[in-house]
């Protein structure tokens, strides 16, 4: 069964992997978060409760 061959698949898979982790992946961590998290801390609005005309 030619699937189970792993000569091919095994070797691709492997320069894949190099590639993205040793080019791709560096390239990718340079680049700055647009939305950077605060240390403030969230403000919660009041509510208050709605008054229904028929009760």
């Amino acid at each position: 069964m030619p699937q189970l061959n792993p000569n091919p698949w095994f070797f691709i898979m492997i320069i894949t992997w190099l590639t993205y982790s040793l080019i791709i992946q560096p390239k990718l961590l340079t680049f700055v978060s647009v939305n950077p998290p605060s240390s403030k801390t969230p403000t919660t609005l009041g509510t208050s409760p709605w008054t229904w005309p028929w009760t």
